[in-house]
């Protein structure tokens, strides 16, 4: 958090800021807050103010400027798809859409046909992103939406529903094994202003932990619970279609194999940082970390949804793309490291939207902090 005389009045603000969320949490700023606030807030945050790009130019790539193949897979999926469900009128919603390179590739690869018969929708949080997407996607079926429960009633509850690299952008929690138990961290602002883990929260025994099995002591994980309360607010208004997420991770048992630090990490200018640069540029980078896979399956099963498919990146594209129409293929560290899930509600569901009291409930995992 330390500069020069240049970046002193925009760091002394930012400083004062943290320092006001700290006194607010009573000494210690959980991690998902932090990253929150990070990320998102309206001035200071990473993706609402600071972020310029994705790909080559941008602090980081995803696998859509890697590989162009995703699209025209893509493309695929929802061909058949529409084709399953039989809709005169093909709702596809896109969370999340980055540059918006993707949703060009798709719609470049879908037939002439089908395109006239797609409402292509758009759901992003940051405004600099939607900006570079609207410069990029000037055809007449794009559009961009606010309210997903809105969204989903005007289309009847359908829809065709996919994310790349959107669920690694939620906050999440930071915990930590602490002997036969778990701990909760934070982040502490020293007298010097300096940032650093501390815990401030210890949980007991809780089945949310018995997925990592017998892991050593001092391991880090990560819980992504906001991404859970996110499609808690909208999932009973979606009735049909599929839900198809792309993006790095793994289950559970897999996610943490030789990694005691967790997942966590940052991006600025394609530079990978973990320890304490992960608190060095407030706002102006990347925090990421793994999807913990099970969770969303899981999840998705106690909303009523059925997964229909789970693969590497790498076999969803050889899946549905032949191999003579295939253009390179992806480095190995990613087509193996990017997962695809696809969900499908099974039936229509009631119109009750679940609490996150009673998901925590039915998880029968770690209550919200009342300091959040």
């Amino acid at each position: 958090m330390k500069g020069g005389n240049s970046h002193g009045s925009s760091n002394r603000r930012i400083l004062e800021f943290l320092l006001g969320i700290q006194q607010e949490c009573e000494g210690v700023i959980p991690f998902e807050r932090y990253m929150r606030e990070a990320l998102y807030h309206p001035l200071h945050g990473y993706y609402s103010r600071h972020i310029e790009t994705v790909g080559r130019s941008g602090d980081f790539s995803t696998s859509t400027t890697l590989d162009s193949n995703l699209g025209a897979a893509l493309a695929a999926w929802i061909t058949k798809r529409a084709q399953e469900f039989s809709w005169e009128r093909i709702p596809i919603i896109e969370i999340g859409a980055g540059s918006g390179q993707l949703a060009r590739l798709i719609l470049r690869h879908l037939s002439w046909k089908l395109r006239g018969r797609v409402d292509y929708m758009i759901h992003e949080k940051s405004p600099v992103l939607e900006k570079e997407q609207r410069s990029r996607l000037r055809w007449r079926g794009v559009r961009w939406v606010r309210s997903l429960p809105e969204t989903l009633t005007r289309t009847s509850g359908r829809a065709l529903i996919f994310s790349n690299e959107l669920v690694d952008a939620f906050p999440c929690k930071l915990f930590q094994r602490a002997g036969e138990s778990w701990q909760e961290l934070g982040v502490s602002i020293s007298e010097e202003f300096g940032l650093t883990e501390k815990a401030f929260s210890r949980i007991p025994c809780d089945p949310w932990f018995s997925q990592f099995g017998n892991i050593p002591e001092g391991q880090l994980v990560e819980m992504t619970s906001s991404y859970r309360e996110w499609i808690s607010s909208w999932y009973s208004n979606w009735h049909e279609g599929a839900i198809l997420t792309i993006d790095y991770g793994d289950t559970a048992e897999k996610l943490y194999d030789r990694r005691p630090n967790g997942s966590l990490r940052a991006y600025w200018r394609h530079q990978r940082l973990t320890g304490a640069n992960l608190f060095a540029r407030f706002g102006k980078q990347d925090l990421t970390a793994d999807v913990n896979f099970s969770d969303l399956i899981r999840w998705g099963d106690q909303l009523g949804w059925k997964t229909s498919l789970f693969q590497t990146q790498r076999d969803f594209i050889k899946s549905w793309i032949p191999e003579n129409n295939l253009h390179g293929v992806l480095p190995d560290e990613v087509g193996e490291a990017f997962k695809v899930l696809e969900q499908q509600p099974f039936k229509p569901v009631v119109s009750q939207r679940i609490s996150d009291r009673c998901l925590w409930e039915q998880e029968g995992s770690i209550q919200p902090d009342s300091r959040r």
